[in-house]
């Protein structure tokens, strides 16, 4: 049975189209995509995402393990800093990708996929080390995303957030902080998966309806509306940021998926490092690269990519960009593939349609403002 987010009702009573997604009732959409996703690129847009996971370690070797678990280097990180990281199984295939947040050496978060919450949460208590406790969150915390140009200003402008000022205006990219509302602590990070400005609430779930109201009264005047799974979709492929279950997966490494940055193979051992040292020292068998259509059509999923008419590799994201008006890809192919290749095209319904390679990201947006 399909569970519920805190923000359901509020998304069936603004219209919204709800959709079964990683076992939560989500809406797809409001407006339209294309709506939506112009909206965040161009003013300021709310997303749902309480259906995320929260895994929270603590305890003395709360970050030893966490280095331990994924491939970046937490031990490297300030408390109040955010990483980017993927968790790997032995095989150094992907189990899913996180952000890691660092309250102390004693209490870290894992923020993880919500198809992967359970999954996780489970392989951590399998391969735990020492003094540490392993608490699956989730069902206690809701979250918001407040995405594009004008999410700052939104949340300036908002009385639950404005007391915090400076240090909100300050913030770095990938950074976070924590302060208390009605006696209960609330994280702020600065991240996100547009491509642009924005910000990330965590909160309790009993409280999250009410701040997302909150937010979408005071958010009217800069154009702040709810956005549907489909934009995040859109807005996320744009900037060329890897999803679980498309660019990465259990048959997929990171160093194939254009990851490299945050597997950090000099630091103490961690899960799935041997396998990965040997696939580095061996060369990947595929790699992730960008293709843009030069005839009509629209590239999918699993569309098959060609190069000299021999099959080369699949799509594992596509669309027609809403922002760059084009038809773009990115597609995992074999890695003997020429980064300057001519002759390649991508499938669509039994129809090889001419493809070039194009540079990666596709787009740069307001995210460093």
């Amino acid at each position: 049975m399909s569970m519920k987010t805190p923000l359901y009702d509020s998304h069936v009573e603004r219209g919204g189209r709800i959709v079964e997604f990683a076992g939560y009732l989500m809406p797809v959409s409001f407006e339209g995509i294309v709506a939506e996703h112009e909206r965040v690129r161009r003013k300021v847009g709310l997303f749902d995402v309480s259906h995320m996971g929260e895994i929270e370690l603590t305890g003395s070797d709360a970050l030893k393990f966490a280095d331990y678990a994924v491939t970046n280097n937490v031990g490297r990180m300030n408390d109040g800093q955010i990483c980017y990281t993927v968790c790997c199984n032995a095989e150094g295939r992907v189990l899913d990708d996180l952000l890691v947040y660092r309250f102390s050496p004693e209490r870290i978060l894992f923020v993880v996929n919500a198809v992967n919450a359970t999954k996780i949460h489970e392989h951590l208590l399998r391969i735990r080390k020492g003094d540490v406790e392993i608490a699956n969150l989730s069902p206690h915390i809701g979250q918001i995303a407040v995405q594009g140009p004008a999410s700052r200003e939104l949340l300036l402008g908002n009385a639950i957030f404005a007391p915090l000022g400076g240090r909100l205006k300050e913030m770095p990219y990938y950074t976070f902080l924590t302060f208390e509302h009605e006696g209960e602590e609330i994280i702020l990070s600065r991240t996100g998966y547009t491509g642009e400005l924005g910000y990330e609430i965590y909160l309790p779930t009993a409280m999250t309806a009410e701040v997302w109201r909150r937010l979408l009264a005071d958010g009217k005047s800069l154009g702040a509306a709810p956005i549907g799974l489909g934009a995040r979709d859109t807005l996320r492929f744009e900037p060329c940021y890897c999803l679980y279950g498309h660019e990465i997966d259990e048959e997929t490494s990171p160093l194939e998926a254009g990851l490299s940055w945050v597997v950090k193979l000099k630091k103490d051992d961690f899960l799935g490092r041997a396998a990965l040292l040997a696939e580095k020292e061996a060369g990947p068998a595929r790699r992730l690269i960008g293709l843009e259509l030069t005839e009509r059509g629209i590239p999918r999923q699993g569309c098959p990519v060609y190069y000299k008419d021999e099959m080369a590799g699949c799509v594992t994201s596509g669309t027609f960009s809403p922002t760059l008006q084009r038809s773009l890809a990115m597609a995992l192919v074999k890695s003997d593939v020429p980064a300057d290749a001519a002759d390649l095209a991508i499938g669509i319904r039994g129809k090889s349609v001419p493809a070039v390679a194009a540079e990666m990201p596709f787009y740069k947006g307001s995210v460093n403002d």
